[in-house]
C-alpha cells in the first residue's frame, strides 16, 4: 500500500477537477455508458493518472468522469481493473483508495454477473446484499496502515442496508422489478464449468463474475459506504444448455441499459 503513489495520483486528479465528488462510480462490462450522463464533465484518461493502471478489456473505456448527475458530486470509472489481466489485488483497488484520498464516502459498484440462482434472466438488475470471495487472494493481505482502517476489518455488513432499502424503494417507484442475492467473485478469465456453478449455487451464491469483490472489501476497509448492482448478463454454465461468451455480455447490458440508467440516476437523486 504506497501511500505516497496514492497521494501523488489523488493530487493529480484534484487538480483537474473543479468539484469536490462525494460519491464515486464503479462501472463494469457494458455499463459504463452511465459516465455519459455525467453534466460538465471533466475526462481524465487513466494513462495520464499517476501510477494508475491500464483497463485491457472490451466494453471498458479507461477513464475517469467527473461532474455532476442528478444534482450530486460523482467521479466514475468508466472501466475497472481485473485480476485476470494480470493486476495485483493492490493494483485492482488503487482507485478505490485514491477515491477515498479525495474524500468520497460512499460508492456505487457495478457489473455485469452470470446468474446461478435460476428464477434470474438475462436483463435482471440484482441488489447485491452479500459476497463470497472465491478468488484465493485478498488486497488487505500484506502490511496495514491503521489510518487506511483496521487491520481486520469486519465484513458482516459490507453491502450498506440502508442503500439497498433505498434502492428497492427506487425500483418501486419506477414499477422495476429487481432481484437481490448474493454475488459470487472468481479471478476468471475463464468462465466457471456446468459443476462449479451447481458448487456455488449450493454455497449460497445467486450471480457470479470476476470483478467488485476486491474493490468492495477495500472500500470496506476505507469506512465507505457500498451499494452493489449486478445486470444480470447471461445466465451461468450449465442452466441454458449453451456456450458463453463476452459479446453475449456486452449485447444483453446494451439492450438493458436504459433501465439501468434509469434506475442507478434515480438512486442517486436519493442518496
Amino acid at each position: 500500500m504506497n501511500q505516497e503513489a496514492m497521494k501523488e495520483a489523488s493530487s493529480y486528479i484534484q487538480s483537474k477537477l473543479s468539484i469536490n465528488p462525494s460519491i464515486g462510480l464503479i462501472l463494469g462490462s457494458g455499463l459504463g455508458v452511465l459516465g455519459e450522463e455525467i453534466e460538465n464533465p471533466t475526462i481524465i484518461p487513466y494513462k495520464e493518472i499517476p501510477h494508475f493502471p491500464e483497463s485491457t478489456v472490451t466494453g471498458h473505456k479507461g477513464q475517469l468522469v467527473a461532474g455532476t448527475l442528478e444534482g450530486k458530486q460523482v467521479i466514475a470509472m468508466q472501466g475497472r481493473f481485473h485480476y485476470y489481466e494480470g493486476y495485483s489485488m493492490k493494483q485492482v483497488t488503487f482507485p478505490v483508495r485514491v477515491m477515498k484520498q479525495l474524500g468520497i464516502g460512499s460508492v456505487i459498484v457495478t457489473n455485469a454477473a452470470g446468474g446461478i440462482n435460476k428464477s434470474f434472466k438475462p436483463g435482471d438488475l440484482m441488489l447485491i446484499t452479500d459476497h463470497i470471495n472465491n478468488m484465493g487472494d485478498n488486497p488487505l493481505i500484506g502490511d496495514n496502515d491503521e489510518a487506511f482502517g483496521a487491520r481486520f476489518p469486519d465484513m458482516s455488513q459490507v453491502y450498506d442496508r440502508d442503500y439497498i432499502q433505498l434502492a428497492q424503494f427506487c425500483a418501486k417507484e419506477l414499477g422495476l422489478s429487481i432481484q437481490k442475492g448474493v454475488y459470487v467473485g472468481n479471478t476468471g478469465p475463464a468462465y466457471e464449468t456446468p459443476v462449479e456453478i451447481k458448487m456455488l449455487r449450493t454455497l449460497g451464491g445467486d450471480a457470479v463474475g470476476m470483478s467488485t469483490v476486491p474493490e468492495v472489501t477495500v472500500a470496506t476497509h476505507a469506512g465507505m459506504r457500498v451499494l452493489g448492482i449486478s445486470c444480470i448478463s447471461n445466465m451461468a454454465a450449465g442452466i441454458l444448455d449453451q456456450p458463453l461468451t463476452h459479446s453475449e455480455v456486452i449485447e444483453t447490458t446494451e439492450k438493458v441499459k436504459e433501465t439501468f440508467l434509469q434506475f442507478v440516476k434515480k438512486v442517486i437523486h436519493k442518496l
